[in-house]
């Protein structure tokens, strides 16, 4: 028999810029986490300026929202400069959490800003219950595990503990512990541990032997030679399982992501989420989740550490397995109940006669053929080929603002 349940976890879901902390919200998260422009570890994220950050606090607080900030690079002598500053400037803008794992700047955070609650970042490599302990004493509310933690030892840590768990259920995994790597930096002369890694594991590599007459190829398929790469997290069929042992936060990464990207995975964990709880007892996976999932993988899924130690099935070696991909295709901006003509933002072309499939929030879709299309001028036209030109489209079932289209490859 399920054990009772008392509480939603908080589905948090990243957001690379102040667009894509919309659509997180608006697609169902209860909260983001985003970069500022200093401290963090995706520097090639669009980040937020605090302009950026106090219109995305006001857009999060409508929708009953948080927003956090990942604060969380392994820092060196040069990069405190201006720690305190930047804590200061966020608890007065209203962030509601920084996500920190070097305790330079945890202290930093504390002296200037008491009273901005602290998160300890999964940098910080928490895999046991006794950490969790330390951080607990530390006057610390919340934890963010390490991605090779498992089932079983979160289990423990909840029994043994009263603090705030956060784990990762899905998005891309580290080849190497809890992301502590020098391979961008000796590869590319770019820090991963403070927010410019390359992913260098990533890249194709050749193994060779040599030998008398030269370096000769020893790999069989040197034109997809993968080594280091993992396959994606993903926990989209095994949800019960967090939902039942009480983990408070549960976290999506992908701050690099596409808004499709963000908007389709979260969509799903809402849904996974929401119909849980309505009925535990009862709760079957609905298959059309996984294959939205799909829609929006990037890699073959794995459950990583959540249930054993990863062996090389979660890895990627050689030609990657041929998923399904999708274009996000077009941006609802309106629709005209009289007409059943939507107004769309293009983002990839399509045109008529293409097969396409709108989605929105609530697990909202439905898939039709293309009919007509007109440009704002009310022209008719075959195609929209013009980036982020906007087009009109006859559309078989209302949709809304914020709604998106995509069309399979």
């Amino acid at each position: 028999m399920t054990k009772p349940l008392t509480k939603k976890p908080e589905l948090l879901a990243p957001a690379g810029n102040l667009e894509k902390l919309k659509f997180a919200i608006h697609y169902g998260a209860d909260a983001v986490y985003i970069g500022g422009t200093q401290f963090g570890l995706r520097s090639k994220a669009g980040n937020f300026s605090y302009e950026d950050m106090e219109e995305g606090i006001a857009f999060a607080r409508k929708y009953g929202a948080k927003v956090y900030v990942a604060a969380n690079i392994i820092a060196h002598n040069e990069n405190l400069s201006g720690a305190k500053d930047f804590f200061k400037a966020l608890y007065d803008i209203g962030i509601d959490a920084v996500i920190i794992a070097d305790p330079a700047l945890i202290t930093a955070c504390k002296e200037a800003a008491p009273n901005l609650e602290i998160h300890i970042s999964t940098q910080a490599s928490i895999v046991n219950w006794r950490t969790v302990d330390f951080w607990k004493k530390e006057g610390i509310p919340r934890v963010v595990l390490a991605r090779e933690v498992s089932i079983k030892e979160m289990k423990e840590m909840k029994e043994k503990l009263d603090i705030e768990l956060e784990a990762f259920i899905h998005g891309a995994m580290c080849i190497s512990y809890s992301g502590r790597c020098v391979l961008s930096n000796h590869m590319t002369a770019r820090d991963a541990n403070r927010g410019g890694c390359a992913q260098s594991c990533r890249w194709k590599y050749d193994l060779f032997e040599d030998g008398i007459d030269g370096a000769v190829s020893v790999s069989e398929q040197a034109d997809e030679a993968y080594t280091m790469s993992s396959q994606d997290l993903s926990m989209v069929e095994h949800m019960p399982d967090l939902l039942e042992l009480g983990v408070d936060s549960l976290k999506i990464e992908g701050r690099m992501k596409s808004i499709h990207y963000v908007a389709t995975v979260v969509n799903v964990y809402r849904k996974i989420i929401d119909t849980y709880f309505e009925d535990p007892e009862n709760f079957t996976l609905d298959p059309a989740w996984v294959d939205e999932i799909w829609k929006a993988a990037q890699r073959s899924l794995t459950t990583a550490f959540y249930y054993q130690e990863p062996t090389e099935k979660d890895q990627l070696f050689g030609k990657p397995d041929r998923i399904p991909k999708y274009d996000f295709s077009g941006l609802v901006l309106d629709y005209d109940e009289t007409t059943e003509i939507a107004t769309i933002q293009q983002r990839n072309s399509f045109g008529v006669g293409d097969e396409i499939e709108f989605f929105g929030p609530n697990f909202y879709h439905f898939k039709q053929t293309i009919q007509a299309i007109w440009d704002e001028n009310g022209e008719p036209i075959d195609r929209a080929k013009h980036a982020m030109m906007i087009t009109k489209v006859k559309v078989d079932q209302p949709v809304r603002y914020y709604d998106m289209m995509r069309k399979q490859k």
